[in-house]
């Protein structure tokens, strides 16, 4: 056999100057991965969406089953749960009270949750939406005769 064994210094000739052999090979290597991801065979690698997880803070109204209507302000944090589900705590205050839920949403859509809350203060039970805007949320709740509605903004 008569193999050439080329030295670590070796270079290829370029129009800017040389590179040295192993650059080359590595950026040559590069050319079937670019050609992969350009084509939609293989996914490119994304910064990681971090949908609801976090903390989410801000306020809205609370509709009570008296009839009575509260503004409330509020902080939420989101825990995930599954690929597609988020667990929920949140603290809501207004003039009359604070009261703290617990949620588990599940994604129906790329910005769109639905799932159900519990309110242990009041024994309250329903269901909760959910809909995502960038760094911005709108939710909505709804059980046992109350109802509210939340903009929340990511902390």
């Amino acid at each position: 056999m008569n193999r050439q064994i080329l030295p670590h210094n070796h270079s290829i000739a370029s129009s800017s100057g040389s590179m040295p052999y192993r650059k080359w090979v590595q950026r040559l290597a590069l050319v079937p991965v670019a050609i992969l991801v350009a084509s939609g065979t293989i996914a490119a690698p994304s910064i990681a969406d971090p949908g609801l997880a976090g903390s989410w803070t801000g306020g809205g109204w609370v509709s009570f089953s008296t009839g009575t209507k509260e503004k409330a302000r509020c902080r939420a944090t989101y825990h995930r749960a599954g690929k597609k589900s988020y667990t929920l705590h949140a603290t809501c205050a207004t003039s009359s009270g604070k009261a703290s839920q617990t949620a588990t949403v599940y994604q129906v859509t790329a910005s769109r949750y639905r799932g159900s809350f519990y309110n242990a203060d009041y024994n309250v039970r329903g269901t909760i939406r959910v809909v995502v805007s960038g760094g911005s949320q709108h939710v909505s709740l709804a059980g046992d005769g109350a109802a509210a509605s939340l903009s929340l903004r990511r902390r």
